[in-house]
């Protein structure tokens, strides 16, 4: 059965039946207009402002000749006219293209080729990257600049984001549910990133997703959350900053992570919730006077990207006494979190992944595509409407990540009898040695409950004997320790927990260890440094 709607406007259907992230925006500054949504150096933006920006920085964008569905490139800090500039996007139904500001200059370049890029978004701080790369790039037209700056950049006419965004009117176009909301491109490892493309559908589902399973509050009680993590990936994105403001929320964007100024933060606006790399963790549990503070208002402590042992997360609890410890996992083609500890499970499961979050399916599969029972372990696929649209301008990775008619995240571990997801390791990272294969997460898991060591990542190093030899790379406490002595005191740890083809054949000591903007270690580099 469908309705008959020949009489009916097809933008006013649209705009009234809709699921578009650009609407999120419009719908909390309607409720709470006066209330703060960003903090960025002292500044409170409301948002009625926030939103008003948005709407104008759309309109402005549209103006230049954009047309819908066009990828409109960041290259922005944290601050709330990246959030303007996002929601812009979404409301005119342009993509946002957040660009790595962790990138070489010809990796920049590369993606705005590939993603045919005609619009810049920039601080002031990038122009001389865009002065860089723009001579080789004749499809930028257009080049938008947050602050001052001069009349044009490599050629192109520079204009100001305040004259770009200075008419408030509401917007009214097209957006539909499947409209592709952002292109986020992947850390390439091997090969060239590849160009992430989701949808509207898929990030509002997330974001709601996330906001009733973290806990937050549509009301008087508000979440209060610092965000230290860049925008310009999905975690700190889609993951932490949309779902706070689709509720109506307080995001506060700090100009970097300072372990104390941090905690300033966290005390001075009751906070409610954080989330922190695992190192970042480890740096605010050494700061001094920690147990004299008032944390008492935050609700929950996540952390993501790498484990943390055990001993970490009860300090974590101590010192936050009102909050629960929670591990979040997703991937940026399946928007996270796509799976989520349980509060129950925080002493019995610290080490999972949790259950699937309440809008995505979470199964194991064989190699011939066979879905796998409870316990038995095989690649993790996903179902839901977090999954993305595809990858950009790239058909062979399209059919090998829909192959079966599930999403695969080359991700390797298994179900247990509760659901709770086990990961293993990523199907790149398995170390094979001798005709075993060794998962390198489980020998991290060891070491780091060594308390001589910070970080560690194990791979696996060619060997004219076992294949590939178990090797481990670690970053000590003490930068003056004796490496061979602590290699020897680590290599131990591991035999007394460890079956002997797991244990580590060697084991390196680094004064750190290479790492993407948003904290993951680059095992590939790791591989080529000690391939020999």
């Amino acid at each position: 059965m469908r309705p008959d709607l020949s009489g009916v406007d097809p933008l006013a259907f649209n705009l009234a039946t809709r699921l578009s992230v650009g609407d999120m925006l419009t719908r909390s500054a309607f409720q709470f207009p006066d209330r703060t949504a960003i903090v960025q150096d002292g500044e409170e933006i409301t948002y009625a402002r926030l939103d008003a920006a948005a709407e104008a920085f759309g309109r402005g964008m549209l103006e230049t000749g954009l047309e819908r569905q066009e990828p409109v490139a960041f290259l922005l800090g944290n601050s709330w006219r990246f959030v303007a500039t996002f929601f812009g996007c979404a409301k005119s139904a342009l993509v946002a293209l957040p660009v790595n500001l962790m990138l070489p200059p010809d990796e920049v370049a590369w993606i705005l080729a590939d993603a045919g890029v005609r619009a810049v978004v920039a601080d002031p701080a990038f122009v001389p990257l865009l002065e860089q790369i723009l001579p080789d790039l004749p499809q930028v037209t257009t080049v938008v600049v947050t602050g001052d700056t001069s009349d044009s950049v490599a050629g192109r006419t520079a204009l100001r984001w305040d004259d770009v965004a200075a008419d408030p009117t509401p917007l009214q176009v097209v957006v539909e549910d499947r409209d592709t909301l952002h292109c986020l491109y992947t850390s390439g490892t091997t090969a060239r990133p590849k160009g992430v493309l989701t949808s509207h559908l898929a990030v509002h589902v997330a974001a709601l997703s996330s906001a009733l399973q973290v806990g937050h509050r549509h009301g008087h009680e508000f979440s209060v959350a610092p965000i230290v993590l860049p925008l310009f990936h999905t975690t700190a994105l889609d993951t932490l900053l949309l779902p706070v403001l689709l509720t109506g929320g307080t995001a506060i964007l700090p100009p970097g992570f300072q372990p104390e100024a941090y905690l300033d933060i966290v005390e001075g606006s009751r906070a409610t919730h954080l989330l922190l790399l695992p190192m970042m963790w480890a740096a605010v549990l050494a700061t001094p006077r920690l147990d004299e503070r008032d944390l008492s208002s935050v609700r929950l402590c996540m952390y993501a990207m790498a484990p943390m042992p055990q001993e970490r997360i009860g300090q974590i609890a101590a010192a936050f006494p009102n909050a629960d410890v929670l591990l979040g996992s997703g991937q940026t083609e399946c928007v996270p979190a796509t799976v989520l500890q349980w509060p129950a499970h925080q002493d019995t499961k610290s080490a999972s992944w949790g259950p699937s979050v309440v809008t995505v399916d979470t199964r194991m599969m064989g190699p011939g595509g066979d879905l796998l029972p409870r316990g038995e372990t095989g690649e993790i696929v996903y179902r839901g409407p977090h999954v993305m649209s595809g990858y950009w301008n790239n058909p062979e990775a399209n059919t090998a990540a829909f192959a079966h008619a599930w999403f695969h995240s080359g991700d390797i571990g298994h179900l247990d009898e509760e659901g709770v997801v086990w990961f293993s390791d990523r199907l790149k990272d398995i170390v094979k040695t001798g005709g075993e294969n060794v998962s390198s997460v489980e020998v991290e898991r060891v070491l780091l409950s060594s308390p001589e060591i910070t970080e560690v990542a194990v791979i696996g190093v060619p060997d004219d004997r076992w294949g590939e030899a178990v090797t481990a790379v670690v970053v000590a406490v003490d930068p003056a320790v004796d490496p061979s002595a602590l290699s020897n005191r680590l290599t131990a740890l591991c035999r007394k927990q460890l079956a002997g083809f797991q244990v580590p054949k060697g084991i390196e000591v680094l004064t750190g260890l290479p790492k993407t903007a948003t904290g993951k270690i680059q095992k590939h580099e790791l591989r080529e440094r000690f391939r020999g």
